[in-house]
């Protein structure tokens, strides 16, 4: 893979530090209650998209720890790392961060291959293996398949970031017909089928059967349904909408587990920082 010219450290904005002081808030719990168990647990954590371990504000100007580098700073920490990215300088940077600990694994490239292929097979319940799964993608980039056999293990609790606005922007559009075969097949491959369509568009509104586009709600609602009853999550709390500086909805950020005590702690955590951020 060619490499870029220059490494450059994205920009976030506040909604985006909000993100990292949730994660960062619930990785912290999870190592807690994992450590204190009588049984030995390995519990790993996993970054599918981790770029550099850090950014920039947009608000300060300052370098803000990513959240490769705030699960890296943890006590007690987690037994072993997993970080993927598909760019080659940012996989550059992240290996810096292997060779300063044993315990942290560096992959370069798609990671709804590396995912299935080498991290979660490792993640065996018999073998007292656990994980905390992030998956915070620019886009439609997760396939469904990822969330599916996260699920399926029962061993690994996940933070996913569904990118409503690359679904409105490519795909939801108000003149469905108009969408290129190919943003369909992206939300295919997210939402795992091409139900969807049937959630996003209402004809009961009109007399003459017209699609009608339904809310960034409706869509938030029908995928939380999705990963509770047709991946096979345990526990799915409402996810809480990330937003851009105008207040419009970027992404949701939903967590998905099998422990009730879990969800407890994010349900807190998401009611606290949504509030933070409705103050902003």
């Amino acid at each position: 893979m060619a490499k870029n010219k220059e490494l450059k450290f994205d920009e976030i904005g506040y909604w985006s530090e909000i993100k990292l002081d949730i994660i960062r808030e619930y990785a912290q719990a999870y190592t807690k209650i994992l450590s204190s168990q009588p049984q030995p647990f390995h519990y790993s954590y996993i970054d599918a998209f981790a770029g550099t371990g850090r950014h920039i504000s947009k608000k300060t100007g300052e370098t803000v720890s990513g959240s490769p580098l705030n699960a890296l700073q943890l006590d007690p920490a987690f037994k072993e790392y997993h970080f993927i990215d598909m760019n080659s300088l940012k996989v550059d940077e992240l290996k810096k961060y292997a060779n300063e600990h044993g315990n942290v694994n560096v992959y370069e490239g798609d990671c709804n291959k590396i995912l299935l292929d080498q991290i979660f097979p490792q993640l065996r319940w018999e073998n007292y293996k656990r994980a905390l799964c992030l998956l915070d993608p620019y886009g439609l980039h997760l396939k469904w398949d990822v969330l599916k056999e996260a699920a399926k293990m029962k061993t690994i609790e996940i933070f996913f970031n569904f990118s409503i606005m690359d679904a409105n922007m490519n795909v939801l559009w108000n003149q469905p017909d108009k969408v290129t075969d190919e943003q369909i097949s992206r939300m295919d491959a997210c939402w795992g089928d091409n139900s969807w369509n049937d959630i996003a568009y209402d004809t009961s509104q009109n007399l003459f059967g017209w699609k009608e586009k339904t809310d960034n709600q409706t869509i938030a609602s029908a995928f939380r349904d999705r990963l509770e009853n047709i991946a096979g999550f345990g526990y799915v709390p409402e996810p809480i909408p990330m937003r851009n500086t105008n207040g419009a909805i970027v992404y949701y950020l939903f967590f998905a587990a099998h422990r009730p005590v879990s969800s407890k702690i994010v349900k807190s955590i998401f009611k606290k920082y949504c509030s933070m951020g409705e103050k902003k």
